[in-house]
């Protein structure tokens, strides 16, 4: 797994998102002031907190940028086989 240096915060976001990928990223932490802007700060379509796997048959899957468009399993999966029609009368 490769390793990365970072002096901040905010740095590890800046560099995390100057990639063109965003499936899944992974953060521990005791703080939840941190928890909530690593999961408002990052540029993915997972986030891990505390844990080393995302993956639940229940819950979105799905990444952003290079990573993929849309998402599958859980309520968000269904949406991308459902083709909506919009009728006015």
């Amino acid at each position: 797994a490769p390793i990365v240096v970072f002096d901040s915060e905010d740095e590890a976001i800046k560099i995390a998102n100057g990639t063109p990928f965003g499936l899944v990223a992974y953060a521990y932490t005791r703080d939840l002031e941190r928890a909530r802007r690593l999961t408002t700060g990052l540029e993915v379509g997972m986030i891990g907190l505390n844990r080393g796997m995302v993956s639940d048959a229940t819950a979105p899957f799905g990444g952003l940028k290079a990573s993929g468009l849309g998402k599958e399993g859980g309520d968000m999966g269904l949406a991308e086989y459902l083709a909506t029609t919009y009728v006015a009368f």
